[in-house]
C-alpha cells in the first residue's frame, strides 16, 4: 500500500512546481493539450492521404521511395508527438520538483514539430538534409527533456530514456542512409527502428497500466492492487530485441520464425497481470481495451513468425501490421483516451464511443492484416482499412477537444 500511496502523491506533487506564466490558455496548459490537438486531425488526415496513395488513386512520389518513407513518418512522425505527450504528463508525476512545460515554451516546440511533418511532406522540394535537422531537434528536444530518467540515480524509469536514445541513434543512421552516407538499406533500418518503436511501447504501457488501471479500480471501489510485474514486460522485451536483430542479420534463418512465435507468447503473456489475487477485472471495459495491444502486437509477431516457417504464404510485412496499424495505433489511442480524461480532471470513463474507437481499430487492423488471405481485394483493403483507421481519432475529436481546450473539471492548473 505504500508504493501506491507515493504514486498518488506524485501525481498531485507537479502542481506545487507548476510555471509561474500569466495569460496561458487552456490549450497551452499542459504539454499532452496542444500534441492530442495536433496528432488526432493529421492521424486522420495523413492515413487518409495514404490510403489514397496505396489504392493507386494519387500519386506522390517521396524522392521516388514511397514505401519507405511511408513507414518512416507513420514510426518516427507520429513517436515523436506521442512520446511529447507521455514525458510532458508524465516526468513531473515521476519526478517531483520538474517544471511542468507550458505557455510559450511549448508553443515553440509543436511549431519544431509541425515544421517537421511539413519538412516530410515536401521532402521533394526542400530536400533529405532540411528533414533530417528537423526531425531529428525534434527527437533531440525529447531526450533533454527527459534527462533526469537517464540520470536518476535510483534509475527507476531509465530504460525509457535509453529506448529514447536509441531511437535517437537509428533515425540519425537512417537519414545518413537516405543522404548516401550509409550503405545500408533504409528499409532494413525501419526493421530495427519498429523493433525499438515496441520497446518502447512495452516500457511506456507497463507505466500507463499502472496508473489506469489503479484509478479505475480506486473508482470502482474494488479493493485490490494492480501491479505490472517487471519480468513479463522484460522477457518480452529480451524477445523482440532478439527478433529484431536477428531479422537484421539472418533474415533467411528459419529460427527467426520460432522467435516470432517465441515473441507472440512473450507479449501475450504480459495480460496474465490482469489476473488479479483477490479480484475479477476482466469486465472492465479498461482491461480489454488495454490488453488488446498486446494481443495485436503479440499476434504480428507470431504471426509473422508461422508465415516464415510456412514456405505456402508470403505475407510477412503485411502480418507487421499488426502490430504498427493495430498495436501501434491502439497504444496511441489509449494514451490519448486516458490522459484525455485523467489528466483533464475528469474520472477515467467508457462509452459508446470508447467503444466504438478500440472496435474499429482492431477492425481496420484484420482488414489491413490479413490482405494475404483476399488478395482479390487488396485495393479495396488498402483504402477501406484506412478510411476505418480514421474514425477512432474522428471520434476523439468530438469527445475530447472540448475538454482539451478547456480549463481543468476539478478547477487545478494544468
Amino acid at each position: 500500500m505504500e508504493e501506491i500511496k507515493e504514486e498518488k502523491l506524485h501525481a498531485t506533487n507537479h502542481y506545487l512546481h507548476y510555471p509561474d506564466e500569466k495569460n496561458v490558455p487552456a490549450y497551452l496548459a499542459y504539454g499532452f493539450r496542444p500534441v492530442f490537438l495536433l496528432l488526432a486531425p493529421y492521424l486522420v488526415l495523413s492515413m487518409l492521404l495514404w490510403g489514397l496513395v496505396w489504392s493507386g488513386m494519387i500519386n506522390i512520389p517521396f524522392m521516388n521511395d514511397t514505401l519507405t518513407w511511408h513507414v518512416y513518418e507513420m514510426l518516427f512522425g507520429i513517436l515523436t508527438a506521442g512520446v511529447m505527450a507521455f514525458l510532458t504528463t508524465g516526468l513531473p508525476e515521476l519526478f517531483p520538483g520538474t517544471v511542468p512545460f507550458i505557455g510559450k515554451r511549448l508553443k515553440y516546440i509543436m511549431i519544431l514539430w509541425v515544421a517537421g511533418r511539413l519538412s516530410f511532406w515536401f521532402i521533394d522540394i526542400t530536400g533529405v538534409y532540411v528533414a533530417a535537422i528537423l526531425n531529428l531537434a525534434m527527437l533531440g528536444w525529447l531526450i533533454w527533456f527527459a534527462k533526469d530518467v537517464v540520470l536518476d540515480r535510483l534509475q527507476r524509469h531509465a530504460s525509457l530514456g535509453y529506448a529514447l536514445v536509441a531511437l535517437f541513434i537509428i533515425e540519425t543512421w537512417f537519414f545518413a542512409a537516405q543522404a548516401g552516407f550509409a550503405q545500408t538499406p533504409a528499409m532494413d533500418i525501419l526493421k530495427i527502428a519498429l523493433g525499438a518503436h515496441v520497446v518502447l511501447i512495452l516500457l511506456a504501457m507497463r507505466r500507463v497500466n499502472m496508473e489506469a488501471v489503479n484509478e479505475l479500480m480506486e473508482d470502482k471501489d474494488i479493493d485490490d492492487i494492480y501491479i505490472a510485474r517487471p519480468p513479463l514486460t522484460n522477457l518480452a522485451v529480451f524477445t523482440v530485441i532478439l527478433f529484431t536483430l536477428v531479422e537484421f542479420l539472418y533474415p533467411e534463418n528459419s529460427a527467426l520464425g520460432w522467435l516470432g512465435l517465441a515473441t507472440g507468447a512473450a507479449i501475450l503473456a504480459i495480460t496474465s497481470d490482469y489476473n488479479l489475487e483477490d479480484k475479477f477485472i476482466w469486465n472492465q471495459p479498461y482491461i480489454l481495451y488495454l490488453s488488446a495491444i498486446f494481443v495485436l502486437i503479440g499476434s504480428g509477431y507470431a504471426l509473422m513468425g508461422w508465415d516464415i516457417l510456412n514456405d505456402d504464404i508470403y505475407g510477412i510485412n503485411h502480418f507487421r501490421h499488426f502490430i504498427t496499424t493495430g498495436g501501434y495505433g491502439l497504444t496511441y489511442l489509449m494514451i490519448m483516451i486516458i490522459i484525455g480524461w485523467i489528466h483533464t480532471g475528469r474520472h477515467l470513463t467508457s462509452n459508446i464511443y470508447t467503444h466504438l474507437m478500440v472496435i474499429l481499430i482492431i477492425v481496420a487492423t484484420l482488414m489491413r492484416g490479413l490482405i494475404p488471405f483476399f488478395e482479390a481485394y487488396t485495393s479495396e483493403l488498402y483504402l477501406w482499412s484506412a478510411i476505418i483507421w480514421t474514425i477512432p481519432f474522428i471520434l476523439y475529436i468530438k469527445v475530447f477537444f472540448g475538454f482539451l481546450v478547456a480549463p481543468r473539471a476539478d478547477g487545478i492548473k494544468g
